[in-house]
């Protein structure tokens, strides 16, 4: 029996997403031709891999077993394809957003695959990415993608990968500093800091906005060493940074609940044009979402900026997690 690897990949991409427009939009393809792509896998197996209930979508038995060994399949061709097509120039990943350290996140899903050609390049924020993908100086970013006033131009395309817990990160001389979590609204008597004007600064916009805190913004951004610097010094400043980023002495990082503010961290590439190791990264950075639950995100324990949220239900399809809601855009 020869499987046809687009009708797999549709298959993969459906049972991730348990929804046919989300898993179409990944695949930039029509509805109709994704669910043909599937009824014909099905016709060539001999069995049902999906139930479909009105707008529900599950797997059956038969689906969950051969979802891993599919995902696997398509590793396994992608990594055929890089091989085959592999020139010396690794994938130009342009990263932004360095004070919350998106290289940590790079380098977990790097571990996982030190053979994958990846060059990081520093940027000072999406819109230049986005101009540099469009004149083919880059091959795709990273960083976060909600902080455009206008959709994406066309041609590009983007996956949210990780969603980031935040913690409140201030000197050990400030007042909140010896608690063990804090909630938003505990900060209320806190000067927000952050060394960059308010316009680029959507998240933390919104953060103060919806939890009612005051900030204080501006300045010049010399780097995360400085803005820890300046937090150390400054007793009545606090700001906000993943809560995996470690801090130094004399800086308290403590995380914030009730509830916890997620930080989107998205891929961006050219829909067209694609690097050959790019369908690997994008695999390795799904693969390291499923073991750490970056993309977990549960409406009455998280955060969101509400243009980041998508309000219809999702059930999430591995080790018996129970049903919860997904942020929208994305996730394909």
């Amino acid at each position: 029996m020869d499987l046809d690897l687009a009708q797999v990949r549709a298959f993969v991409a459906t049972a991730e997403h348990l929804h046919f427009g989300r898993a179409a939009g990944e695949l930039f393809l029509t509805q109709q031709a994704l669910s043909k792509r599937i009824a014909r896998l099905e016709d060539v197996l001999g069995l049902r891999l999906f139930d479909r209930t009105g707008h529900s979508v599950a797997l059956t038995a038969a689906g969950e077993r051969f979802l891993e060994p599919a995902r696997r399949a398509l590793a396994a061709a992608d990594d055929a394809i890089v091989a085959a097509r592999r020139d010396d120039r690794p994938l130009r990943l342009d990263v932004w957003g360095h004070l919350f350290d998106p290289m940590r996140t790079i380098g977990q899903v790097v571990a996982r695959r030190p053979d994958l050609p990846i060059e990081p390049n520093l940027k000072r924020g999406l819109p230049e990415v986005v101009t540099a993908l469009g004149r083919g100086d880059g091959d795709a970013g990273f960083g976060r993608v909600h902080a455009l006033d206008e959709p994406l131009p066309g041609g590009l395309a983007h996956r949210l990968v990780r969603l980031a817990p935040m913690a409140a990160v201030m000197s050990e001389d400030h007042p909140l500093a010896d608690a063990a979590t804090l909630r938003p609204a505990d900060l209320r008597g806190t000067t927000v800091w952050f060394p960059a004007e308010i316009g680029k600064l959507d998240f933390l916009d919104r953060f103060l906005a919806d939890f009612g805190l005051s900030g204080e913004f501006g300045g010049v951004n010399l780097g995360l060493d400085f803005f820890l610097g300046h937090l150390r010094a400054e007793t009545g400043h606090a700001s906000l940074l993943p809560a995996d980023v470690p801090v130094p002495d004399g800086v308290r990082s403590v995380p914030l609940t009730g509830p916890v503010p997620l930080y989107s961290w998205s891929l961006i590439w050219r829909a067209r044009e694609q690097h050959p190791v790019l369908r690997s990264l994008l695999a390795e950075f799904a693969a390291a979402a499923r073991e750490h639950g970056w993309l977990d995100y549960d409406p009455a324990v998280h955060w969101l900026p509400p243009t980041e949220l998508d309000t219809r239900p999702v059930t999430v399809p591995s080790e018996g997690r129970p049903p919860a809601r997904r942020p929208a855009s994305g996730l394909g």
